[in-house]
């Protein structure tokens, strides 16, 4: 068995990736949405680096995490993850690795309660900031 508290920064945001995304699909197929490219493109409103910085910014400026959350924010943002930036600056891609470590955290430790009361603050914060 694997330490989760010893798992690297960028393995947590991989995790993360996929777990945020799945959450903010079976929201937005909950919502109505069911065609593909609308799916797609609603999906990127959360789940863009972009997003996930502005998410993560939110979420510190407010005090919302707990400090375990904030050092894995921490460690998933300092992480090296030797991929560049796709359309986007590299601190914003760094806040959003970040932002998906803690995402992946939650979820690898089956904190799902927290996991989810996060997930909907955030797309609670999507959708009123729109």
């Amino acid at each position: 068995m694997i330490d989760i508290n010893l798992i690297n920064g960028v393995a947590l945001a991989f995790e993360g990736d996929a777990v945020y995304s799945m959450y903010v699909r079976r929201h937005l197929i909950f919502q109505g949405l069911t065609k593909p490219n609308r799916l797609h493109y609603a999906a990127t409103r959360y789940v863009s680096a972009k997003a996930q910085a502005a998410l993560m910014a939110q979420l510190m400026d407010e005090k919302v995490l707990t400090e375990k959350e904030e050092a894995i924010y921490k460690r998933g943002r300092n992480a090296n993850s030797h991929t560049k930036a796709k359309n986007t600056d590299i601190v914003t891609y760094r806040m959003s690795t970040g932002f998906e470590a803690v995402i992946g955290y939650l979820h690898m430790t089956d904190q799902l309660s927290r996991l989810e009361e996060l997930v909907d603050w955030c797309i609670a914060r999507v959708e009123r900031d729109a």
